[in-house]
């Protein structure tokens, strides 16, 4: 049985199913910038996708990436005060690569080259807002949830 993630930008939610129907639905917070899929926009890409990558199996809860590697950091309070400028991607990681020439595969509208990911953020963060950078935040709970039910080549399709 294979299973697809639907994001709503508008409705600030990602959506699992399977063939049988929804298994599971999630607040997410996309980019604060809007959809698009232009290089250094700070957009969250729209149209078909798949899960390129799965990173961070097993890590801690609040393990710290950058550059979708484990800084050997715990996100705690005392952390984000000495970095508040960090976007945090924490707990782990999910990289999406687009299917679509020339919407968001390839060239200046490459998701994958623009390290959209879904990723867990700090509990202080808003869910339900648009507020990220470009990438879809989830609640690391709910990330660690959804990360165990998605293999590699999971479609992706994330629209208005």
């Amino acid at each position: 049985m294979s299973v697809s993630i639907h994001i709503s930008i508008s409705r600030q939610q990602l959506t699992l199913s399977d063939d049988q129907g929804e298994l599971c639905r999630f607040s997410v917070s996309t980019a604060a910038s809007g959809p698009g899929e232009q290089k250094n926009s700070g957009c969250t890409p729209r149209g078909h996708h798949y899960i390129r990558a799965r990173i961070g199996n097993n890590a801690q809860l609040g393990s710290v990436f950058i550059g979708r590697r484990f800084t050997g950091e715990i996100y705690s309070d005392d952390l984000a005060r000495r970095y508040p400028k960090r976007d945090w991607i924490l707990s782990r990681i999910l990289w999406l690569s687009g299917l679509e020439l020339g919407r968001n595969r390839l060239g200046a509208v490459d998701t994958m080259q623009r390290y959209i990911y879904i990723h867990g953020t700090p509990d202080t963060e808003p869910m339900g807002e648009p507020k990220s950078h470009g990438c879809i935040r989830m609640r690391n709970e709910d990330l660690v949830r959804l990360f165990e039910m998605v293999p590699v080549g999971t479609p992706v399709l994330i629209e208005e």
